[in-house]
């Protein structure tokens, strides 16, 4: 029994590989994950407070529901668009350093080498060995050693605009859905505190599976997202109450 745990658990050591062991990582999911936050995020906290603005200064439905989904609509595109191009501008710098770092590895070779084995040698290795890891990798692929360690650009971190607009757009969407529902249900009289009050749970459950999904602090993540969500429709509030027009 014991010969056959031991060969079990061997098999099972021998699973695993450097390709699927980075996926159990949280950093993994850093480029999408971050779109989603912000794009729900963005979804709940402003079109929550742009509803809780015009709720503070209307008597009726009507117009509450049509700058919601005016706003979610516009959010939504605008989000998505803002991201595809803030990523593409990452991309775009990223390209340039990568054509860089492409052409001084044809002009001067030796000088290229002698960095990357300065970078190993910086981060512990003896002198003689970061040379020859320098070496080796060189000749394996001068340009994705380079890549990677001298300007930190990997597989991982890459910008992925497509993805990043879709996320971030999709997540807004799903967020400013949350604020839309209660507009259509709650009651017009008192509806900027029910707004309020639902918009801190739903913030309060983005919080906690963000925190999940990446593996940090639930507490830190729910006491920022509620402070600040907290902030921006309180000032919607006053600014609805300020310039309280009927409407």
């Amino acid at each position: 029994m014991v010969r056959i745990a031991r060969i079990i658990f061997l098999i099972k050591i021998k699973m695993v590989t450097i390709d699927n062991y980075l996926d159990t990582h949280y950093i993994s999911r850093s480029n999408w994950l971050r779109a989603a936050v912000l794009g729900a995020n963005d979804g709940i906290i402003s079109i929550s407070s742009l509803a809780i603005g015009i709720a503070a200064a209307s008597s009726t439905r009507d117009p509450i529901v049509l700058a919601t989904v005016a706003g979610l609509v516009a959010g939504a595109l605008s989000m998505a668009a803002g991201e595809y191009v803030s990523v593409s501008s990452q991309t775009d710098t990223e390209n340039a350093d990568i054509e860089r770092e492409r052409k001084e590895l044809s002009e001067m070779p030796n000088e290229e080498l002698t960095i990357l084995a300065q970078i190993y040698e910086k981060r512990g290795l003896k002198k003689e060995t970061a040379l020859q890891v320098a070496i080796e990798l060189t000749e394996k692929d001068a340009l994705g050693a380079h890549m990677k360690d001298e300007l930190g650009i990997n597989e991982i971190s890459h910008a992925k605009p497509i993805q990043a607009a879709l996320a971030s757009g999709a997540s807004f969407t799903v967020g400013g859905l949350l604020p839309l529902l209660v507009v259509l249900f709650a009651t017009v009289k008192g509806m900027e505190y029910w707004l309020y009050g639902f918009t801190i749970i739903f913030l309060v459950i983005l919080g906690a599976t963000s925190a999940k999904t990446g593996g940090s602090s639930v507490k830190k993540a729910i006491l920022r997202i509620t402070i600040w969500g907290t902030i921006a429709m309180v000032l919607s509030a006053l600014v609805g109450y300020v310039f309280g027009v009927s409407v």
